[in-house]
């Protein structure tokens, strides 16, 4: 053979031309469009015997979007990073802390004394 050509040309499975004629008939679907607070439509197909959901994702931005092109539903608010003793701060007031701390110290000197602690 000329070239180093095969001699049997073939395709790898799945790669050819595939028509409702080799999968089968496509099942009735619904159209339903999506709007997002940024303007984005997206639509979605879904089986006519399925209720299409009342809100969905934009693929484009990622914010929730609804089916009313006129009030779509707002941006999520996002709440900043809170450290862990923010989420403390908002469960004790200065002055349990206060008492917490000098109790945990009180323990702490009561142990040494003892010679619990060495250090």
């Amino acid at each position: 053979m000329a070239g180093g050509a095969s001699a049997i040309r073939g395709s790898r499975v799945g790669a050819g031309p595939m028509g409702e004629a080799e999968r089968g008939e496509s099942a009735p679907r619904q159209r339903v469009v999506y709007y997002c607070a940024h303007r984005h439509t997206s639509e979605v197909f879904f089986a006519v015997e399925v209720t299409a959901p009342e809100s969905w994702d934009c693929p484009r931005c990622g914010l929730p979007a609804n089916q009313d092109s006129e009030n779509p539903p707002p941006p999520p608010k996002i709440e900043p990073y809170k450290t862990h003793l923010a989420y403390v701060k908002e469960r004790r007031s200065d002055t349990e802390a206060a008492d917490i701390l000098d109790e945990a110290l009180k323990t702490l000197r009561d142990r040494r004394k003892r010679g619990e602690i060495g250090f």
